[in-house]
């Protein structure tokens, strides 16, 4: 018979103390933890003293309110654990058909994601205690997120905890590869793709970064809960100044009917030539270079019409392109 794994021992050492500190009436102290668990009778003084400060700090960062009392009023100096049931116990959940709605949009909106297993698994949840869910409200709504970045889980752990990490972070679509150090701030999509903000250790200043341009994995190499997200942070906002999406410059793209839906969506139509022809639009941006690679990216549906620096960027982005496949601009 296979011996259980070390993930699978320490659950079962937590969950048999959650018990026995649950169904105390009076506060236990360390000696009856040690005999009420069996995974720390069979340990040396030692090793317990280490297990049991290790599980009390990953109960309270579960949540588990875990208190720490005096056993007997005439020897302070003698203290014991417990878990009060009333903080321990989540209150009955209700929610309006609104609500209900919105849970059941975004559900759908995880499906295909990482967090599609999670998603699914809160969903049955809230089923199996009677909620259902209200979907004629929300009849044509579909909602899709991806995240297909492998830095993804890693990158969202760190917000979650607050934890410093570092990784290799690309500049362009082929720029230098340099190693950034950051505190995570908030995991924002926008516009189809995965924004990482943060403070940057190295700049000594707030950044932004596509979670498509990191490069090996993530490394956590902070404590968590080390730092503080400044209260007015406002993650879109700072990326939509960093990518230039807003500014005082006014570009024109030629749109081919029924592509460039994103750009469409930020702009405003200037001319619209039928069917089979092209739309015009105007954008306001802050910096052009963006605006240049999404262009350069939509290839033949997509011409820049002006300035002037976003034509020629835009052309020297394709040159590039085709220079590295041997062709060139006519």
């Amino acid at each position: 018979m296979a011996r259980p794994s070390p993930a699978a021992v320490k659950t079962e050492r937590l969950l048999n103390l959650v018990i026995a500190l649950l169904y105390t009436r009076q506060p236990m102290s360390k000696s009856r933890i040690r005999t009420a668990v069996p995974q720390y009778a069979a340990s040396s003084d030692e090793a317990f003293d280490r297990m049991f400060e290790r599980d009390k700090d990953e109960l309270r960062e579960l949540g588990i309110p875990l208190r720490t009392e005096v056993i007997d009023p005439l020897f302070t100096d003698e203290t014991g654990y417990r878990i009060d049931r009333r903080e321990y116990a989540l209150p009955e959940i209700s929610f309006e058909p609104d609500e209900l709605a919105v849970i059941g949009v975004a559900s759908r909106a995880w499906s295909q994601a990482s967090l599609a297993g999670p998603a699914a698994q809160a969903l049955r949840k809230l089923e199996a205690s009677g909620l259902t869910r209200d979907t004629r409200s929300v009849a044509g709504v579909e909602p899709l997120l991806h995240t297909r970045e492998p830095a993804f889980d890693a990158v969202r752990d760190a917000v979650l905890s607050r934890r410093e990490v570092t990784f290799s972070y690309r500049r362009g679509a082929a720029g230098e590869t340099t190693e950034r150090h950051l505190q995570p701030w908030a995991l924002t999509s926008w516009h189809g793709r995965w924004y990482l903000t943060g403070h940057d250790l190295d700049r000594d200043a707030p950044r932004v970064f596509r979670l498509d341009r990191m490069e090996g994995p993530v490394r956590a190499t902070g404590r968590p809960g080390t730092y503080d997200v400044p209260a007015e942070h406002d993650p879109r906002a700072m990326i939509t100044t960093a990518t230039g999406e807003d500014g005082d410059t006014s570009a024109r793209v030629a749109l081919r009917t029924g592509t460039g839906h994103q750009l469409r969506r930020r702009g405003t139509l200037l001319e619209e030539r039928g069917p089979n022809g092209w739309d015009v639009i105007e954008l306001r941006v802050g910096s052009l270079w963006p605006l240049i690679e999404e262009i350069a990216g939509h290839g033949p549906d997509a011409i820049a019409l002006a300035p002037a620096d976003l034509v020629s960027g835009v052309r020297r982005a394709l040159e590039s392109v085709l220079a590295a496949h041997g062709g060139k601009v006519r």
